[in-house]
Order: C-alpha cells, then sequence, then structure tokens
C-alpha cells in the first residue's frame, strides 16, 4: 500500500505543479511573461506542457482511486496538491522555473505510471 502511496503522491505532486505553472504563465499579461513566450511556438509549448501535466494528473488521480481509498486522491487533489504548489514551489521558484523542473518530472511520472500500473 505504502508504494502505491509514494508513487500517488509524486506524480499527483509534478504533475499538478507543471500544470499550474503553465496556467498562471499564460494568465500573465504580455508585457511581464518570460521572452521565450512572446513567440507563438514558446505559447504553444506552455499550453502543450500544462495539457500534459494535467493529463499525467488525471492518470495519478485514476491509479490512486484504483490502488488507495478515494479520499486521499480527492483530498489531495484539493487540498494538498494545490497547497504545495504555492507555499513551496510557486514562491521558492516561480513559475518558470517551476515548469521547467516539473516537466521532466512529469515524463518520469508518465513512465512509472506507465511501469507500476
Amino acid at each position: 500500500m505504502y508504494e502505491a502511496l509514494y508513487l500517488f503522491l509524486a506524480t499527483g505532486l509534478v504533475s499538478m505543479s507543471a500544470a499550474l505553472s503553465a496556467g498562471a504563465l499564460n494568465k500573465l499579461p504580455e508585457d511581464q511573461r518570460p521572452a521565450f513566450m512572446s513567440s507563438r511556438n514558446g505559447l504553444v509549448a506552455v499550453i502543450m506542457a500544462g495539457n500534459l501535466g494535467a493529463l499525467t494528473l488525471i492518470g495519478a488521480l485514476a491509479y490512486g482511486v484504483r490502488h488507495l481509498d478515494w479520499w486521499i486522491p480527492v483530498s489531495c487533489l484539493f487540498i494538498t496538491f494545490p497547497l504545495v504548489h504555492v507555499v513551496l514551489f510557486q514562491r521558492l521558484l516561480g513559475d518558470f522555473k517551476t515548469l521547467v523542473l516539473m516537466m521532466p518530472l512529469v515524463i518520469a511520472a508518465i513512465v512509472a505510471l506507465y511501469y507500476y500500473w
């Protein structure tokens, strides 16, 4: 049971953090966005990163509901994951650095979910 809990927490946290960071970057005004987002390709890359994070979060939630009690994934989705993202990652790193850090971890989360499912 603990392996399933650890896998769910790790994959859910990095995927939600990536999705929230991408959403926050997309909501910034044009003059406050990072330089690479001034081109169309940069904007599409951020949107695709957010979508990949969101899809991985759905996979992590499905894994969590299947292998854990239902209330653990639901409470993490609404309380734990956003709280850790806002308090820890967003304040320490900012949205852009968090997105860059979380994307390789999201790819690793996809592999881990596929392997351990």
